[in-house]
C-alpha cells in the first residue's frame, strides 16, 4: 500500500496537484496493489476518482479501481479533529461509484476507509452508520440509483496499549456489527501502527506490542471462523518500521502474519526507482507466514516488559525533547499539511509535552547523530533477567541488528555536548554504552557515507541558530540516510 508519509529526502516538495499523478505512478509502475488517499490533517484533492477516470481512462479500464487496482481514503478521526473532511470523503466515496457505474467500470471503486487513531468499537459503527444515512439521503433527495450503503471501516490502533487491548475493541465490533447489520462481516483489515507508538513509547515496546497483537488477531481469525488481514504502517528508518527496499526479506520475517505493508515516499524516492520497483515485485512473490504464536505466560511477561521500557522511555525523553525544538521548527516539509494549531488541531502530547509529527521527530534525532531507538534501551537491557532477556529476542528477531543499522548515524561528541547541557542526555550516552556492552556490538559510523553523516550531525549542532542553513544541513544528511525520517 502506498502512502502519502512525507519521509523522503530525495524527491522535494510534493504538492497535492502533484499526488494524483503519484498515486498513478505507483499503481501503474510500481505495482503497488493500493494507494492511501489521506483526508487526515492534510490538502486534499477531493476529484482524485474523477481524475483517475478522466485522465488515466484506458489504464482504469484495464486495472479497474475496487477491483484490480485500490484507492483507500484515509479519513479524519472527528473525535480529535473538526469533521469537514469526513463528510466530503463520504460524499466523494459515494458519488466516484456513480461515476465509475455511468463509465460501465467497475462499482463500487472505492468501499474501505481508514479511521485513524480508533479507540472504540462504537467509532467505527458510527462511521458506517454515518455513510448509510448519507447514502440513503442521496438516493431519496436525488432519485438516483440506490449506491452501495455498506462501508468498511479500517481500525488504526495507534496506541501502545490499545494494541495489546486490541481485542476488546474487536469483541465489542463484532457485537455491535452483527446488532446494526445483523450478520457477523466476512472479513476484517486491522491497522497496526509503527510510527507514532514507536514516538510515544519508544521502538522497542511498539514492537513487543505489534507482536502481541499479530498474534491476537490470528487466534481471534480462528476462534471466531473470521478472516482478519493485518496491515502494518511502516517506514524506512528502523525506529518507524524498518521497511525499505533493502530490508524486504528481513521485514516480513520479523512482521509474520502481517498482509500488507506502507510503501512510504522514503521507500519510492530514496532508493533508485528499479530498486524499489524490484523490492515490491519481490515482497509479492514471498509465501505469507502465520504470526508467531504468543501463550498466556509469555503475553503476560512481554507485557512487563513493554511497561518497562516505555516507561524508561518516556521519563528520559520528556526532559531532552524540548532541547531539539529548533530542529522540528527547521526541518523540511514534504506535503500541503495543516497546521496543528487552533481548529485544526490534533497534535501529539506525552503529558503536557507537544510533539511534533513521527518523520520529524525521527528525522531530528537523526541528524543531531542520536538515533531515538536508542533512548531507555541500554538500561532496561540492564536489568532483564537472562529468561526476560531471551524472550526478548524471540519475539523481537532483529533487535540488535535495528540498533546496529540506528547506531551507524550516531555522532558520540554530539550526545556528550547535548550531555554538558542537560544531565538528562547522559542518560541516552549510559543506554548507548549498555546497549553496546549487552549486545556485543560496536557503535558508530564506518563507511564514507556515514562517516560523511556525523560531520553533518557536527555541522548543525555547531550552527543550530541559523535556521536556514540547519534545515539545508538536515536534508543532506536524510539523503545519506535515505530517508528525511
Amino acid at each position: 500500500m502506498a502512502t502519502q508519509h512525507p519521509d523522503n529526502a530525495s524527491g522535494g516538495f510534493v504538492s497535492s496537484a502533484d499526488e494524483i499523478g503519484e498515486a498513478v505512478e505507483c499503481l501503474k509502475n510500481l505495482n503497488v496493489d493500493e494507494f492511501m488517499w489521506d483526508w487526515e490533517g492534510k490538502f486534499t484533492d477531493e476529484a482524485v476518482v474523477d481524475r483517475f477516470l478522466h485522465n488515466h481512462n484506458q489504464y482504469f479500464k484495464k486495472q479497474q479501481l475496487g477491483k484490480d487496482k485500490f484507492l483507500t481514503f484515509r479519513i479524519p478521526n472527528i473525535w480529535q479533529e473538526k469533521g469537514y473532511s469526513l463528510i466530503r470523503s463520504l460524499l466523494v466515496i459515494l458519488t466516484s461509484e456513480d461515476f465509475a457505474r455511468d463509465l460501465k467500470l467497475h462499482t463500487p471503486p472505492l468501499f474501505e476507509v481508514i479511521l485513524p487513531m480508533t479507540e472504540k468499537a462504537e467509532q467505527l459503527i458510527f462511521i458506517q452508520k454515518a455513510f448509510r444515512e448519507f447514502a440513503k439521503f442521496k438516493t431519496r433527495t436525488f432519485n438516483h440509483k440506490l449506491n452501495s450503503d455498506y462501508l468498511r471501516v479500517i481500525p488504526l490502533l495507534e496506541g501502545v496499549s490499545d494494541q495489546v487491548r486490541s481485542l476488546d475493541l474487536l469483541r465489542r465490533y463484532l457485537t455491535l456489527h452483527e446488532r446494526f447489520f445483523g450478520r457477523q462481516p466476512d472479513y476484517l483489515r486491522v491497522f497496526i501502527a509503527r510510527s507514532d507508538p514507536a514516538m510515544m513509547s519508544g521502538m522497542v515496546a511498539n514492537v513487543l506490542a505489534n507482536k502481541i497483537m499479530l498474534s491476537d488477531l490470528a487466534e481471534f481469525s480462528v476462534k471466531h471462523k473470521l478472516k482478519i488481514y493485518p496491515i502494518i504502517g511502516v517506514g524506512s528508518l528502523p525506529f518507524r518500521g524498518g521497511f525499505n527496499p533493502r530490508s524486504i526479506r528481513k521485514f516480513f520475517t520479523e512482521y509474520q502474519g502481517v498482509c500488507t505493508a506502507t510503501v512510504q515516499s522514503g521507500f519510492r524516492y530514496d532508493y533508485p526507482k528499479p530498486e524499489a520497483a524490484a523490492a515490491i515485485r519481490l515482497a509479492h512473490r514471498l509465501p505469507q507466514a502465520n504470526a508467531r504464536q504468543i501463550g498466556p505466560a509469555e503475553r503476560k511477561t512481554l507485557k512487563k516488559i513493554i511497561r518497562r521500557f516505555e516507561a524508561s522511555y518516556q521519563a528520559t525523553l520528556t526532559k531532552i525533547v524540548g532541547d531539539l525544538n529548533y530542529l522540528f521548527a527547521a526541518f523540511p516539509r514534504r506535503r500541503e499539511r495543516r497546521l496543528h494549531i487552533g481548529l485544526l488541531s490534533y497534535g501529539r502530547k506525552l503529558g503536557s509535552i507537544n510533539l511534533p509529527r513521527a518523520i520529524t521527530f525521527t528525522g531530528s534525532f537523526y541528524s543531531i547523530g542520536v538515533p531515538p531507538e536508542f533512548i531507555g534501551v541500554g538500561r532496561v537491557l540492564r536489568d532483564l533477567s537472562q529468561k526476560e532477556f531471551e524472550l526478548l529476542q524471540r519475539h523481537y528477531v532483529y533487535f540488535k541488528q535495528d540498533l546496529e543499522q540506528a547506531g551507524k548515524f550516531l555522532n558520540m561528541k554530539n550526545l556528550k555536548q547535548l550531555s554538558k547541557s542537560n544531565a538528562r542526555w547522559r542518560q541516552v550516552l549510559q543506554d548507548v554504552k549498555l546497549a553496546e556492552t549487552h549486545l556485543g556490538l560496536k557503535l558508530g559510523p564506518r563507511t564514507a557515507k556515514e562517516i560523511k553523516h556525523r560531520k553533518l550531525a557536527a555541522e548543525i549542532w555547531k550552527h543550530k541558530r541559523n535556521k536556514s542553513l540547519v534545515h539545508e544541513l538536515i536534508k543532506q544528511s536524510g539523503r545519506l540516510r535515505q530517508s528525511l525520517g
